[in-house]
C-alpha cells in the first residue's frame, strides 16, 4: 500500500483527490492543510493541520508519517494577490516547495507539484513542456521559481503545470466557472475577454493526472488542461448554456479593458502528447467539463 500524503486539501484540486483517494484501498492517505479542520469531515479521512511553508512542521510530520509521494496542491494562486503581497506568494509557492522537497530527500519520497500556465508570457501557446518559460507576472515569477526547485533537486518529482481549474467544491474559492454561474443565476451583467485564449481545465481531469501521475510513475513535466483551446468569453457563454442561463448578459472585451493588477498572458495552452502517452491522461473538452461541473453542483446541492 503507498502512502501519499496531500498538500492543500481544503483547496478546490486537494478536496478532489481526497476524495478519489479515500475510498482506493490501494493508497494511506493523510490529508493536510493549513486550516484546522478539513471541509470533508463527514468523510472521516485522515486529515491533520500543516503549513507547508512552516519548515520544523513539516519536516515533523513527513519524518513521521514518511509518505512515499507528496502531491502539492498548496498554493497562492490569487494573481492579482502575488503581485501585490510578494513576501506572501514567495513563501507558499517557493519556501514551501523547497521545505517538501528537503524532507521528500531525507525519507525518499517522490514529489507530484501543481503548476501553471503563467510561467509563460502568452506570446507563443500553445506551449510543450520543454518551451522556454518567460512568466510575466509576480505569480508566474513565484511558480517557476517553485518548478526550479524540483527541477535541481535530486529527487524523484513531476511537474504537472496546468490551466484554468473550476469545478466545485465545499467552501472554495470562487473560480471562473462559478462566478459565470453565479453571476448569471442572479440575473447580473458580466465582462468577459475575448483576447484570452487558453485550455480551461475541469478539476476531476487534474485530480486524475495527478493519480495516474502516482501510477505510472511519471517524472518530469507534463502539460495537462482541458481538451480544446477557448476564450474566456466563448466558456462563458458555453457555461450559460449548460446551466440554461441568459448569455445575453456575457458582454465581449479586451484584457486592456479590465485594467487587473497583474499582467495575463494571452495566449497559452498546451500540447497533450506526452500526459497522454506517458500517463494515460485522457481530458474533457470545455463543455463536457462544464457538463460534469453542473453534475457535481448537483450533488453538492441533494448532499
Amino acid at each position: 500500500m503507498k502512502r501519499v500524503l496531500v498538500c492543500g486539501s481544503n483547496g478546490l484540486l486537494g478536496q478532489r483527490l481526497a476524495l478519489m483517494l479515500g475510498h482506493d484501498t490501494e493508497y494511506e492517505v493523510l490529508n493536510t492543510s493549513h486550516h484546522r479542520d478539513f471541509v470533508l469531515n463527514r468523510e472521516l479521512f485522515d486529515y491533520t493541520q500543516l503549513d507547508i511553508s512552516a519548515r520544523s512542521d513539516v519536516k515533523s510530520l513527513v519524518s513521521s508519517f514518511r509518505p512515499d509521494v507528496i502531491l502539492n496542491a498548496a498554493a497562492m494562486t490569487n494573481v492579482d494577490a502575488c503581485e501585490t503581497q510578494r513576501e506572501a506568494a514567495w513563501k507558499m509557492n517557493v519556501i514551501g516547495v523547497e521545505n517538501l522537497v528537503e524532507v521528500a530527500r531525507r525519507v525518499g519520497a517522490a514529489v507530484v507539484h501543481v503548476s501553471t500556465d503563467y510561467v509563460f508570457d502568452g506570446k507563443h501557446g500553445p506551449y510543450k513542456e520543454d518551451d522556454r518559460p518567460n512568466p510575466i507576472s509576480y505569480y508566474g515569477k513565484t511558480k517557476l521559481a517553485g518548478e526550479n526547485v524540483l527541477l535541481t533537486s535530486d529527487i524523484h518529482y513531476a511537474i504537472l503545470r496546468t490551466i484554468v481549474v473550476f469545478g466545485a467544491g465545499i467552501k472554495v474559492k470562487n473560480n471562473f466557472a462559478l462566478w459565470v454561474i453565479n453571476s448569471l443565476h442572479e440575473g447580473k451583467t458580466i465582462r468577459c475577454v475575448d483576447d484570452q485564449i487558453s485550455n480551461p481545465t475541469y478539476v476531476g481531469d487534474l485530480a486524475a493526472a495527478l493519480i495516474n501521475t502516482m501510477k505510472y510513475d511519471g517524472k518530469g513535466i507534463y502539460h495537462i488542461c482541458g481538451e480544446d483551446a477557448v476564450s474566456r468569453y466563448d466558456f462563458a457563454v458555453t457555461a450559460a448554456e449548460v446551466f440554461g442561463l441568459d448569455k445575453n448578459l456575457i458582454q465581449r472585451i479586451k484584457s486592456s479593458e479590465l485594467q487587473q493588477v497583474a499582467l495575463r498572458p494571452l495566449v497559452t495552452g498546451f500540447h497533450l502528447e506526452k500526459a497522454k502517452k506517458e500517463i494515460h491522461y485522457q481530458p474533457l473538452t470545455a463543455r463536457q467539463g462544464l457538463e460534469a461541473l453542473k453534475r457535481d453542483l448537483e450533488r453538492l446541492t441533494l448532499n
